[in-house]
């Protein structure tokens, strides 16, 4: 009936009789321990990568977070069973026939309601469904400044739950080489030496006995950074039956189980003298993290507070996040990861404080802003801004949208009997990693006999165009055309190290790594050169990929210098064969991007409709290496913001049920 492989495991007890004819069954629910924690370490579990901790001090809450479910599924898209068969189509027959036991469990899947006393606990070994308490700034100094203010402006702002749904979706291929013992995944992950890392702890293996395999992917934004089941049960079934085993996901089922983003309740109060002047902010925040603690769930609600701040003097802050288990599928990083909640959170109880109070909204910013004069400057809050000019972007910005003139224009919608508004923005966010951590990149250039170089990086390109500026960095540091550069990532068994690309850190880290490399690389040519021209290393001099003697007009390029390198007879005594080099480096450290934003748009009061009529972007993102790459990200950038403000929405029922499971229900 079905093409199936050969049973993978004993069939449980108890099953139905097509299950005894058919082996086709890999695991369901009760079969849990034969491919989900027996298969696995016995805490094979994925766990957080940051600690928090709750009220009363105690570690955070775990989740049993592992390849399968184990006697609870608690949210719809967690994995009971896996199907192996020989095509997609008997895979989904087969998978059809599988028959799960279900017994309704009471559902909460929104944040607040999870907190409320009556609610009841996601996982029964929990007293309650807090994961997490955590804590930043001087609440009696904030009390204080709120106790004396002039103004106080309040506001609850909810951050809607967005999935990634990248272009690529998610999808993996497990294989085992029974002779060697080794696992290779191939898949679409954003780091994958860390990720092999990872998987190889909760399989028991040595990180060396699995290969990551990941090319060049179509969008991670934060999606494809963390472990999923999926690669580890393709792993788990390839060693079981003998072959390889592919995995990828659709549309929908990209909707049930990849992790999702966002989704708080903020309440936040900004405090303000009789000047205007920002006194103090207040933010607690509820950040709906879902049934399960993924890897990098408890760092995005917390790990970017200090963009709270803004680009303001701020007297004192009081932040609070608690982290709430729902029975919702897991939330993690995505784009900006934090930095958009917070900016949002900033700027909208600005604009409302604005309002209250009667003023332009740019004015109360220009108010407010921190001075290029007053750099470097404490927030307060975690960071301290090392540059920036946030007056002259305001400026730049408000002339450049005409701000002054959209009385004007706004007089004409309302001639058309449409409605006119106004937005401003102005944002700041840390760049390099999360607060300087994780810093270190891999980069090591290679040249072979022909002349040409291998260029092997550890960060991971999905979409950004690494492959343009990695090579543009080349031939400004080397000298060597496009074509000579052929540029490896991706993959853990050429490349030595990596830490992968998240966070806009990939030419703050790798940039800095590939300059490291070629100047070891220019270094180790010197003598080589020096042979090669008949004369003195310290007559040399390396300008733009040559090497050029003294005064004259001599000189051998970079390239001619590795093709002598291969022959032993041109070498100087003692430089071995070969010309390459490599460097890890770990400078630590973030920068901090900043710009203004300036929207304008029409609604039709009759239908709701919504048109952007102008855009305008001001930002200083410090050196830039290619326009059109940077211009496409603030582009994308632009279209997600306004993706969520639009029209972007997860929305689960009361019962848990995702209501939002096609591009047509989500928008």
């Amino acid at each position: 009936l079905l093409p199936m492989l050969h049973a993978l495991i004993e069939k449980p007890r108890g099953t139905t009789r097509a299950f005894r004819d058919y082996p086709y069954l890999v695991a369901r629910a009760d079969g849990y321990d034969a491919i989900g924690r027996k298969s696995l370490r016995s805490e094979g579990v994925v766990a957080s990568k940051v600690p928090h901790r709750r009220p009363d001090g105690a570690p955070h809450l775990a989740t049993p977070y592992s390849a399968l479910a184990n006697e609870v599924a608690p949210y719809l898209g967690d994995a009971v069973a896996v199907v192996v068969a020989e095509s997609i189509l008997a895979a989904q027959d087969a998978a059809s026939l599988v028959s799960v036991e279900y017994a309704p469990l009471p559902a909460v899947t929104d944040a607040v309601a999870a907190l409320a006393d009556d609610a009841v606990p996601i996982w029964s070994n929990h007293p309650d469904n807090l994961c997490f308490s955590y804590e930043l700034g001087d609440r009696s100094a904030s009390n204080a400044a709120f106790a004396r203010a002039h103004h106080i402006t309040n506001a609850r702002l909810l951050i809607s739950r967005v999935a990634t749904s990248a272009l690529e979706a998610r999808g993996a291929i497990g294989q085992h080489d029974a002779g060697s013992g080794r696992y290779t995944l191939h898949a679409g992950l954003q780091m994958p030496h860390e990720t092999g890392r990872d998987i190889a702890y909760l399989m028991g293996i040595a990180p060396a006995d699995i290969r990551i395999v990941s090319p060049d992917i179509g969008g991670g934004f934060g999606l494809k950074l963390p472990v999923y089941q999926e690669y580890l049960l393709v792993l788990l079934a390839a060693k079981r039956s003998g072959r390889p085993v592919k995995w990828i996901a659709d549309r929908s089922e990209s909707f049930l189980s990849d992790q999702h983003a966002r989704d708080n309740v903020c309440d936040v109060a900004l405090a303000l003298d009789a000047d205007g002047r920002f006194l103090a902010l207040r933010v607690d925040t509820l950040a709906n993290l879902g049934a399960y603690i993924g890897q990098w769930s408890l760092h995005v609600p917390t790990g970017n507070l200090g963009g709270l701040a803004g680009v303001y003097k701020i007297g004192t802050f009081d932040v609070r996040v608690r982290g709430v288990f729902t029975n919702t599928a897991p939330t993690g990083a995505f784009r900006g990861a934090g930095r958009p909640e917070a900016s949002f959170c900033i700027e909208r109880i600005v604009d409302k404080a604005a309002v209250e109070l009667g003023m332009d909204a740019a004015e109360l910013r220009r108010l407010n802003m921190i001075k290029p004069s007053e750099m470097p400057y404490p927030t307060g809050l975690v960071f301290t801004y090392d540059c920036g000019d946030f007056p002259g972007l305001l400026q730049s910005g408000l002339e450049a949208a005409d701000w002054w003139g959209f009385e004007d224009r706004r007089q004409q919608s309302r001639d058309r009997g449409l409605l006119r508004g106004i937005g401003l923005s102005v944002v700041i966010e840390s760049a390099g990693g999360p607060a300087g951590k994780a810093f270190d990149e891999f980069v090591e250039i290679r040249f072979d006999s022909s002349g040409k170089a291998t260029l092997l990086a550890g960060s991971h390109s999905h979409g950004q165009g690494h492959e343009t500026t990695y090579r543009q960095m080349a031939f400004d540091l080397l000298g060597l055309e496009h074509s000579d550069v052929r540029v490896v990532f991706g993959d853990t068994d050429l490349v030595a190290h990596g830490r992968g690309s998240f966070g806009s850190r990939t030419m703050m880290a790798g940039g800095a790594a590939m300059h490291s490399a070629a100047t070891i690389i220019a270094a180790k040519g010197k003598p080589i050169a020096a042979q090669m021209l008949d004369c003195r290393e310290d007559e040399l001099r390396f300008e733009r990929g040559r090497y050029r003697a003294g005064q004259g007009n001599r000189s051998v390029s970079i390239q001619e210098v590795a093709r002598a390198s291969f022959n032993p007879f041109a070498l100087p005594h003692g430089v071995e064969i070969g010309l390459s080099a490599s460097a890890a480096n770990s400078g630590g450290g973030i920068s901090f991007p900043n710009g203004c934003h300036i929207c304008e748009v029409e609604i039709d009061p009759n239908t709701g409709s919504v048109s952007v009529l102008r855009y305008h972007v001001e930002e200083d993102v410090g050196a830039v290496i290619n326009p059109l790459l940077l211009k496409g990200q603030v582009q994308g950038g632009v279209a997600q913001g306004a993706g969520q403000i639009l029209m972007e929405e997860v929305v689960y029922d009361g019962s848990g049920q995702l209501l939002t499971g096609s591009f047509m229900d989500y928008a």
